[in-house]
């Protein structure tokens, strides 16, 4: 909300690319395309464009009578003739001695935004009918707004929050061939840039952040794996070991696995013979690809919650935050189709070796579990989150 103080300094500035005066509220259409210029921001003042109804063109005072009528008849204008619905409040003011209607205007995060199917843009203080090329730089702007969020800028991040020596020793090695890198002498900043972990305006993005981050929990509260051993079948067992792994997937998943080798139990079959048989009663690999597809998967905006391992005595539970996404649906999933949420992170696990073939994880980790005689593992899709559950062998 702008203060009156606000709403003088824009008043002194005059008519300007988000400032418009209107003498009355009659001319509904002029006032509409306006509303529209402001909401498509065409210039990225990325601040609210304001109409001030009941002002001359110099900004004097035009005595206009702001009463509920007239407010009304400038909230009506939200019909369905201005799409996507813009943002927008209307109050009544006392400014600089004078009686006004105030239309206050965000800009969309959608654009381009039409009045009557036509595309506005505000040029200083003139609004106009948007020419093919200004259309086309809106909707590009409107892609950058959905980027996925592990490809979005942290606004406040900088190079140093990213494990800078990590990167250049292991993970440019593997995402780019030797000879490549031979033969370019770009900067780390560039080099960065090239792998999608920093935007062009040279800002870390989530992904970056999550794979290479020295403090993720910073930006991304959510950020980190929660395990727990019970001993028993229930929760309010008690509980035999806890740990939570903080920091950067590239610390976080050897740790897993390693946490993972720790807990699994081995059963000793002897047989006839010079070889005995040694029952697991998990098999590693399908709890790493359970685990990892998680933590790939999973949704990191906006949440709190952890991914949880919860290990009891007859099964594991595997929850991360967030439903299934785009075309993967209860009845296709883990029988080939793909989509990705975060696909940077998707990607950077591909890079450091711990996904072979993307869509290939919940098909292995079921063929590992038949293989040692555990049943099929279960999954529970919700909205908030999917739980898998595997049942230990035998």
């Amino acid at each position: 909300m702008l203060t009156d103080q606000q709403l003088e300094i824009l008043i002194d500035s005059g008519e300007q690319d988000r400032v418009e005066f209107k003498r009355s509220g009659s001319d509904t259409s002029a006032i509409s395309r306006t509303i529209c210029a402001f909401a498509n921001d065409l210039p990225e003042n990325r601040q609210p464009g304001v109409i001030f109804v009941g002002l001359e063109d110099d900004g004097s005072c035009a005595g206009l009578d702001i009463n509920d009528r007239l407010l009304r008849g400038l909230a009506n204008m939200r019909d369905g003739n201005i799409l996507p619905t813009p943002t927008l409040t209307i109050s009544q003011k006392f400014v600089r001695k004078c009686n006004v209607a105030v239309i206050v205007v965000s800009p969309s995060s959608t654009p381009p935004v039409r009045y009557q199917g036509r595309t506005w843009i505000r040029i200083g203080p003139t609004t106009r009918q948007a020419t093919p090329e200004e259309e086309r730089r809106l909707a590009e702007r409107r892609r950058a707004a959905e980027l996925p969020y592990d490809h979005q800028a942290v606004p406040d991040a900088k190079i140093d929050d990213i494990h800078l020596e990590f990167f250049r020793s292991e993970y440019l090695p593997s995402a780019i061939q030797s000879v490549v890198l031979m033969e370019n002498d770009r900067s780390i900043e560039e080099q960065l840039i090239s792998l999608r972990l920093m935007t062009p305006d040279r800002l870390p993005n989530y992904g970056a952040l999550l794979i290479l981050g020295r403090d993720p929990i910073r930006w991304i509260p959510g950020a980190y794996v929660q395990f727990v051993r019970f001993d028993g079948l229930k929760i309010t067992d008690p509980v035999r070991d806890e740990k939570r792994l903080f920091g950067a997937l590239i610390d976080v998943l050897p740790k897993l696995d390693e946490i993972l080798e720790i807990n699994i139990s081995t059963s000793v079959d002897p047989v006839t013979g010079p070889r005995e048989i040694r029952q697991p009663d998990y098999p590693v690999v399908a709890l790493q690809q359970l685990v990892r597809n998680a933590l790939m998967h999973r949704v990191y905006e906006g949440t709190n919650a952890p991914t949880r391992i919860h290990w009891f005595v007859d099964r594991i539970e595997i929850s991360n935050p967030g439903g299934l996404f785009g075309q993967v649906n209860e009845q296709n999933f883990g029988r080939g189709a793909t989509d990705y949420r975060n696909p940077l992170i998707a990607e950077a696990m591909k890079v450091l070796g711990y996904v072979q073939r993307f869509g290939m994880g919940i098909p292995l980790a079921r063929t590992e579990l038949e293989k040692n005689g555990n049943p099929a593992p279960e999954f529970n899709f919700r909205t908030e989150n999917i739980l898998a559950t595997i049942r230990a062998a035998g």
